[in-house]
Parts: structure tokens; C-alpha cells; sequence
């Protein structure tokens, strides 16, 4: 059984047991969240899919943990301007181990 779900403007295939990288929520490790933007859910040769949610529809999750991306450089440089900037940028995420999926 798997799920389509969407957080933080992204879209997430994800099964049960699976870890992943979502954009940051607020919640501490150890916490449970639930994604209610289920967009489709698949059992099988059982598909129900969502226009454009699924109405009832749920993902529960657990913080794994809290953390930030490894730095984006970024340079910007005009030649012959005495222009230079140099920057980095790390983004913040939150790690949820996905425990349950319900159909709508």
C-alpha cells in the first residue's frame, strides 16, 4: 500500500516504514504529525484517486529528527564592475518516518 501526499508545495510518494526529507514543520523529534493533502491511495489493483484530495483521507507520520542541508554557495560576480557577492544557504528539513496510511 502507498500514498501520494503533498507538504510543503512538494509531492511525496511513501509507503509505510519510509523515512523521508520533508521542508521543515514545526514539531519536535518524537512527535506525530499527520498529512491530511492525500492527492491518491493504492492497494493493490485498488486505486482511489483524489480530485484533487482525497476527501477523508490520511497519512500519520513520526519526527525522526530536525535538521538543515548540507550549504549551497552561491557567487555572484560581474567582471570588470567591482562587483563580487558570496553567500550560502542551508535549508532547513524534518525527517518523519511514516506508520500509517488510511484511505478516504
Amino acid at each position: 500500500m502507498y500514498a501520494v501526499i503533498k507538504s510543503g508545495g512538494k509531492q511525496y510518494r511513501v509507503a509505510e516504514g519510509d523515512v523521508l526529507r520533508v521542508e521543515k514543520l514545526n514539531a519536535e523529534a518524537g512527535d506525530t504529525v499527520d498529512f491530511d493533502e492525500v492527492l491518491l491511495v493504492a492497494d493493490g489493483d485498488d486505486v482511489k484517486v483524489g480530485t484533487p484530495r482525497l476527501d477523508g483521507g490520511r497519512v500519520s507520520a513520526e519526527v525522526v529528527s530536525q535538521g538543515r542541508e548540507r550549504k549551497i554557495e552561491v557567487v555572484k560576480f560581474k567582471r570588470r564592475q567591482d562587483y563580487q557577492r558570496h553567500y550560502g544557504h542551508r535549508q532547513p528539513y524534518t525527517e518523519v518516518r511514516i506508520t500509517g496510511i488510511q484511505a478516504g
